[in-house]
């Protein structure tokens, strides 16, 4: 990219958007960041297309004068994806929000990219349907698929992988390719939506997502219980699923994580290492297992369980759980927060947990564990001073260790915020050989490396 092909690419871009290419300051350092710990970097430019046609414009243009391209959905990515490293063109699809189709009788939505997941499910809760998948914050359905985000649902209802049927990609030479049609299985060709799911823009940009949906459940109980010790809270959740009891929700937080919670939302809960649990099916199915979780959990030292009644009190306790980031920052005030996750076999979750929390204990940092835990996944979630060497290189090491750890356990460095550019390098150690694989397919389909750079590997 030179400053040449920059300004040539911004004078015809705003030949074809007008007032929807933007070179304000403002507006580009808005999207000079997303919500992760990495520093921000400021784009040349930011376009507002409005429909897949317009996107492929962009994207033809940038290609043509070699500018790199970055998408753009509501900047809640958690490790710089959606960071324009290289500055070029951030392409905001904002305009792209329009939910396109709904079919109750065959439980799938198609949705335009920008469309979040709380837009779909006020649409479709009228018909007796949501749209599982959780990550907790409200993001765009588009980023969601871009990222193969999880959260608070996987153990029960999958990830973005599970949940994403199809794609409409804009590819980096301007083609739109639709990934697959509406069946819900196939063996014709290469399994191209799995490809484009969890690329984090590198390989083109998701314009529009087909989706699975799920009927809302008859009986709904959540409830929270405290542990004598955190292995206790983790062995209860171990047992629980090797058992098969179909949670649908069910979350650690340790003692810290809990004092955070208490203190910010109000709540009032034991400051002990906690398990919040969610049961969905029919109202005897929902009592049936929330009695045998009731009985795993007193085995493991576990106390009685504390009720949600009613649906406004499940939403508090959720509402809680979705803003432990907030909570945190608050426990140190100024404090940058670095969110970090890892996932390993549910067999070795115990171990892997109770390390990091010794770690963590022996360390001045204040990082409270909170994590989905039914699917063997975790977050740690650093409170640092930036302009603070000594805490910045604590934050590095504890972080080191804790993904050193999850390889070595045959886990993964992340098992739901991506790679971006905080953990690129990890994935060789992750995948060896493999990102070979992965580089060659990213040179066949973007051989001028503008969609994204800097992501995912090095090229």
């Amino acid at each position: 990219m030179t400053a040449t092909g920059v300004q040539s690419a911004i004078a015809d871009l705003r030949a074809l958007l007008g007032d929807r290419l933007s070179t304000s300051e403002a507006v580009r350092d808005h999207h000079a960041h997303d919500e992760s710990w990495h520093p921000p970097h400021r784009p040349d430019a930011v376009a507002f297309p409005a429909s897949d046609a317009e996107v492929a414009a962009v994207v033809r243009a940038c290609a043509a004068h070699r500018v790199p391209v970055v998408a753009y959905g509501t900047g809640t990515a958690l490790e710089g994806a959606g960071i324009p490293e290289r500055g070029g063109v951030v392409v905001d699809l904002q305009h792209l929000d329009r939910i396109l189709r709904v079919s109750a009788a065959d439980l799938d939505a198609t949705v335009q990219a920008r469309v979040t997941r709380d837009q779909l499910n006020a649409h479709v809760r009228d018909l007796g349907l949501f749209f599982p998948v959780d990550p907790g914050a409200d993001a765009s359905l588009g980023g969601m698929a871009a990222t193969r985000a999880s959260g608070t649902t996987a153990v029960r209802y999958g990830t973005m992988r599970e949940n994403v049927l199809g794609l409409t990609v804009v590819l980096a030479d301007g083609r739109i390719v639709r990934t697959s049609r509406r069946a819900r299985k196939s063996a014709a060709g290469y399994d191209l939506t799995r490809l484009f799911v969890g690329s984090e823009g590198t390989l083109g940009i998701i314009t529009e997502v087909t989706l699975r949906l799920a009927g809302v459940p008859e009986a709904v109980a959540a409830a929270v219980c405290s542990f004598d010790t955190l292995a206790g809270a983790v062995n209860t959740v171990i047992q629980t699923i090797q058992l098969g009891v179909p949670v649908a929700r069910v979350e650690l937080l340790d003692d810290v994580q809990v004092d955070a919670v208490n203190r910010f939302s109000g709540l009032a809960h034991p400051v002990r290492d906690t398990l919040f649990l969610e049961f969905h099916g029919s109202a005897t199915g929902v009592r049936e297992d929330a009695e045998l979780v009731q009985q795993i959990a007193a085995e493991h030292g576990g106390g009685s369980f504390a009720w949600a009644e009613g649906h406004e009190a499940r939403q508090r306790l959720w509402a809680a759980r979705h803003d432990v980031a907030y909570a945190n920052k608050a426990l140190r005030p100024g404090c940058g927060l670095w969110a970090t996750d890892v996932c390993v076999p549910i067999s070795r979750l115990a171990d892997c947990i109770l390390e990091t929390k010794r770690d963590l204990q022996a360390s001045f940092l204040t990082a409270p564990i909170v994590g989905h835990v039914g699917d063997g996944n975790f977050h740690l979630c650093f409170l640092v001073r930036r302009d603070d060497p000594r805490e910045v290189a604590e934050a590095e090491r504890l972080h080191e260790r804790l993904v050193a750890r999850a390889l070595a356990m045959d886990g993964t460095c992340s098992g739901e915020h991506g790679i971006g550019t905080g953990k690129m390098r990890f994935l060789e150690a992750e995948h060896g050989e493999g990102v070979d694989v992965m580089r060659a397919v990213k040179r066949a389909l973007d051989p001028l490396g503008i969609m994204n750079p800097g992501k995912v590997f090095h090229s």
